[in-house]
């Protein structure tokens, strides 16, 4: 079975640190770009973060930027997102997904899912004190 799956959310307090992975099973992660989105409760899905196939090119949204850094685990076939210094904002379902084709990566590299392969059902993380 092709599926992806999130792992690693919970509940935390501001400051604090959370690491999301992203497992994929029946298929190997090399040949796809990875992206991570969020939903906070009554707010659009939106852009956190996106690595290529290559490794060679990424995207964080402005609200990340200096705080997240996305990777890739080709021996362990994961894309983990360690977050430090969490903040309330950053509550909301974290998804990952993952496409293949070069449609795709422009837009997911530019923080957008378009025509995204396959996605994880998501975790919660919620930063509250």
């Amino acid at each position: 079975q092709l599926q992806l799956v999130e792992s690693g959310g919970g509940l935390v307090q501001p400051g604090g640190s959370l690491r999301l992975s992203c497992a994929a099973s029946g298929f190997t992660l090399d040949y796809y770009h990875i992206g991570w989105f969020r939903q906070a409760p009554g707010k659009e899905r939106e852009g956190v973060s996106c690595i290529s196939s290559s490794a060679g090119s990424t995207y964080y949204a402005d609200s990340v930027k200096g705080r997240f850094t996305i990777s890739s685990d080709n021996a362990k076939n994961t894309v983990p997102l360690p977050m430090p210094s969490l903040k309330p904002a950053d509550t909301a379902v974290y998804y990952c997904a993952a496409g293949r084709s070069l449609y795709s990566s422009t837009y997911c590299l530019a923080g957008y899912a378009v025509d995204m392969d396959f996605w994880g059902k998501g975790t919660l993380v919620t930063v509250s004190s």
